[in-house]
């Protein structure tokens, strides 16, 4: 056997697809990325067989044969793969490496492998504190993980390289008055801690947003806030670190005849939605991502005309949270095509999605969404209304205090 096939067996043997049309070379080696964090990164409160409840995501219920995972989840019983398995939900239950590593490889052509060690109810004060951890100790326990995980492919000469970190935490540190109040500190010192125990010093992170509309998101609004303070400093003073928002997210509240845990947690939907997030800002990054361009082609008023503005704001029924053009291509396919005649101006979830200036009418939500826009304006065309132009201002995760021109403690949600 020569030297290349034996290359290509071992590298089969890990990544058994890979070889079909793709041989990794020195030049493109596996790109690994880590996902870490407290329930929210495990998936808590979410459900597989939830997943064909929306249509975006639609077959991530099956493993993904062409993208490795290592993992460690859990606390006191924690649940291992031992080693590199097929990605796929664990325990029934929806993480957002899922639609994260789906929308990753459908625009590079270049395997990627994940990593994943979470646990739920973790702080970053004490579980995840590199120099003193305690409790569950988070920390050693994912750098032990990570570096069995690459000494497989050590084993088997597969190269590879650290892409990033996916890092969503935090809600339990703000209980804790240390903890909140230095929570910046100890994100800035644990992401210098990685970079040093993985020795690779321009390790990227990408830092997820807390989960602002759930009941801790609303109700403790004050002490999320702390939190992310200290998650956006870091992100503004680390060159490598970038702030990941999530509260435009699908969130579940409550559960079965008001019994569940979804307090604090995203629910299917969210996580989801938030695995495409952490995505597009890692192919941000890297270049590979664009939005796609609907541009206005021409202003549909005549110089000099009254035109008939409707100004559409508030909450997730106004963003159409869960609504999706691909139920819409059964309801009513006709609003799926953009209408010239009607200039749509819009800033979704708090800005998350902004327009490009005037835009033709149509569906323009995130995550393939769309909002009461559509047959809005069609009723009104129905009954003769005409020169009509709409601008529409939303934010799923605010509350009406948001709104108000004081706002209130949480400064950066006023709206």
């Amino acid at each position: 056997m020569n030297r290349l096939s034996g290359f290509l067996l071992s590298v089969a043997a890990v990544f058994p697809l890979f070889t079909a049309g793709h041989v990794l070379g020195d030049q493109d080696p596996v790109r690994v990325f880590i996902f870490a964090g407290q329930s929210n990164m495990v998936g808590s409160d979410s459900k597989v067989d939830d997943i064909k409840r929306f249509p975006p995501f639609a077959g991530l219920e099956k493993p993904q044969p062409t993208v490795r995972c290592s993992y460690s989840i859990g606390r006191e019983n924690k649940s291992t793969s031992n080693g590199w398995v097929d990605l796929q939900p664990v325990n029934n239950i929806v993480g957002p490496e899922l639609s994260f590593a789906r929308k990753v490889t459908q625009h590079i052509d270049i395997p990627i492998a994940i990593i994943k060690c979470a646990a739920g109810g973790t702080h970053l004060g004490g579980d995840w504190n590199p120099d003193k951890p305690s409790g569950f100790k988070m920390y050693p326990r994912s750098l032990a993980l990570i570096r069995s995980s690459l000494a497989a492919f050590d084993k088997q000469q597969i190269p590879y390289r650290i892409e990033g970190v996916m890092w969503h935490q935090g809600e339990n540190d703000m209980f804790e008055e240390n903890y909140m109040k230095y929570y910046g500190d100890n994100l800035a010192n644990l992401l210098t801690k990685w970079r040093r125990d993985l020795a690779v010093p321009d390790l990227k992170f990408y830092i997820g947003e807390l989960c602002t509309k759930t009941i801790w998101g609303m109700d403790l609004r004050s002490r999320m806030h702390a939190i992310s303070q200290g998650q956006k400093t870091v992100a503004d003073t680390d060159s490598l670190a970038e702030y990941v928002p999530t509260a435009h997210v699908g969130v579940e509240i409550g559960g079965v005849g008001g019994v569940g845990g979804l307090h604090y947690h995203y629910g299917t939907l969210g996580q989801l939605e938030h695995g495409v997030n952490y995505a597009d800002a890692y192919l941000k990054s890297i270049g590979k991502l664009s939005e796609a361009k609907r541009p206005l082609d021409e202003w549909p008023y005549k110089e000099g005309s009254k035109v008939n503005l409707f100004i559409l704001a508030g909450h997730r029924n106004m963003e159409g949270e869960r609504a999706f053009v691909q139920n819409l291509q059964q309801l009513e396919p006709s609003l799926l095509n953009d209408d010239g005649d009607i200039a749509y101006k819009y800033s979704l979830g708090g800005g998350v999605k902004v327009s490009d200036g005037w835009e033709p009418l149509g569906p323009a939500g995130p995550y393939d969404t769309f909002g009461p826009e559509l047959s809005f304006a069609q009723s009104l065309k129905e009954a003769g209304t005409s020169n009509i132009a709409i601008a529409k201002f939303t934010h799923s995760g605010a509350q009406i205090i948001d709104w108000t021109p004081e706002g209130s403690m949480a400064k950066t949600r006023n709206l």
